[in-house]
């Protein structure tokens, strides 16, 4: 009981640091494979930098993707399931 009520207060803790940070330029040092995203002008409306960085001798790889708290949901709530 101990270790599930543990797990609970470890997640609900850790929850929040699965947010994206959106940061304002592009960071000089970047890890193989880490990735970073930024707010850049040359992607569309509602969309952001997506950096990965790569290892010494290959480019970084630069993608325009959709903010992960934007993007839409499956489920639609002012449809009714058929059943009802």
């Amino acid at each position: 009981m101990r270790v599930f009520l543990l797990g609970v207060v470890l997640s609900a803790v850790s929850a929040p640091s699965f947010a994206q940070t959106v940061l304002k330029s592009e960071p000089l040092v970047l890890a193989p494979y880490e990735i970073a995203y930024v707010q850049d002008p040359s992607c569309a409306a509602g969309k952001v930098l997506k950096v990965t960085g790569a290892i010494r001798g290959l480019h970084r790889k630069r993608v325009c993707v959709t903010r992960a708290g934007d993007q839409a949901s499956l489920a639609n709530p002012e449809v009714a399931p058929s059943g009802l």
